[in-house]
């Protein structure tokens, strides 16, 4: 298995303002071809720190690829100091400097001198064309390590890699690819989770797992390697269904689906309605659901009651029981769910009241507290939660788990 690593450079990318997305598309290109992205860098134009960062990427890894720096101007330093770390000199390609200002001359503009810095080639480079725009590329093999030079713009840098790089990793990599699969938990924390997989995880070292927290979720990433896509999907077969005997019913996709894609085709396949009412989330589940394509077949209305006015009123909650229990109740919930259902006429009805914070929280009701109802036409059950978390993570949760209980009275 080879092994890879990417250097984005530039100074635009440590800031706030720009994100390194280059990377991201490479090490999916890679891994599709079998090569493992041990590290990602991103450096400054700065010649120390990255001639630093070449010279012990070149001496440990297989691959190294780097984009950025090829410009014509004084920051743009990545042909120098590869080619200082190398020991290779820089040749003026003629040809490229002919083709740069044939460019600038279609568009009637004359060629900067400083341009012709992007016609420099490092002795012994194979040259990789650039057809959407003006710096070429470069290709060094540079004893076991294979060395690529690529442009920072993605829509020069992806065509060119995908033309001229790739054909050449091939070569290497073989048949060797990477196969990738996701489980996606609700309703375990991560470390439980951990507790649950890791007896059974690592006991394979092909294929390796991943754990993330991602969205108030956990996913289980699972990465076979092979020489043939069934190979892999059997040994990617053999771990999951050890982990699903494991992790059971937490475990809501195997598809790397969204919980509001799970739910949408529980309520299609079924025939099944649903409407929410929402305090607290603030019309986020409904958001949820709708960002499902085609969720009209299924989602018939929601209403974001945030005052108590507004619950007795549209909903018909009894404005003595919320004198009595309060807004953030199992009662209120409750009734907010099944007036909901009753004023959609859907299958299910949600309803969702809490505290969300930062403040309104006290002693009895903290802030976190969620109460969730689902209402059906012959019941309706309430859940009690306290998140942890900021504001925007306590709604997360809140929308995370009216989901998960639709998948579970469906399913």
């Amino acid at each position: 298995m080879l092994n890879a690593e990417i250097i984005a450079i530039g100074s635009e990318m440590l800031t706030p303002f720009r994100t390194d997305t280059n990377s991201l598309w490479l090490t999916e290109r890679l891994n599709s071809m079998g090569i493992d992205v041990k590290l990602k860098t991103v450096v400054g134009d700065d010649e120390a720190r990255l001639e630093e960062v070449v010279r012990d990427s070149i001496n440990r890894t297989e691959i190294v690829i780097s984009t950025g720096g090829l410009g014509p101007t004084e920051d743009d330093i990545t042909r120098k100091i590869f080619a200082r770390v190398l020991k290779r000199r820089l040749i003026l390609h003629d040809a490229i400097l002919e083709k740069i200002r044939a460019r600038f001359a279609r568009r009637n503009v004359p060629m900067p001198e400083i341009n012709a810095r992007q016609a420099l080639v490092m002795e012994g480079a194979q040259i990789l064309e650039n057809n959407n725009g003006t710096a070429p590329g470069m290709l060094i093999q540079e004893g076991k390590c294979t060395i690529v030079l690529l442009p920072g713009p993605p829509r020069e840098m992806k065509p060119m890699f995908d033309a001229a790089v790739a054909p050449v990793l091939k070569r290497r990599t073989g048949d060797m690819l990477i196969v990738r699969r996701c489980l996606s938990i609700f309703g375990l924390t991560e470390s439980r989770t951990d507790e649950l997989a890791a007896p059974i995880y690592t006991k394979f070292q092909n294929p390796v797992t991943t754990i993330l927290f991602k969205d108030g979720q956990i996913e289980l990433h699972l990465t076979a390697r092979a020489q043939h896509e069934s190979e892999a999907e059997k040994l990617l077969d053999e771990l999951a269904g050890q982990l699903d005997v494991a992790l059971g019913e937490y475990i809501f996709s195997r598809r790397d689906e969204t919980l509001g894609e799970v739910v949408g085709d529980l309520l299609r396949l079924n025939h099944y309605t649903l409407a929410t009412a929402e305090s607290c989330t603030g019309g986020l589940l409904a958001g949820r659901i709708t960002d499902v394509p085609g969720s009209s077949e299924y989602f018939l209305e929601g209403v974001v009651t945030y005052s108590n006015e507004a619950k007795i009123n549209i909903l018909g909650v009894p404005k003595k029981m919320i004198e009595d229990h309060g807004a953030v109740s199992e009662e209120v919930a409750t009734a907010m769910a099944a007036g909901i259902r009753k004023h959609a006429n859907s299958t299910f009805g949600i309803g969702i009241t809490g505290i969300a914070g930062p403040t309104g929280g006290s002693a009895e009701k903290p802030v976190g507290l969620v109460y969730i109802a689902l209402a059906d036409d012959t019941q309706a059950t309430a859940r009690k939660f306290v998140f942890p978390g900021d504001r925007q993570f306590i709604r997360t949760l809140s929308v995370n788990a009216a989901l998960d209980m639709v998948r579970h009275r469906i399913k």
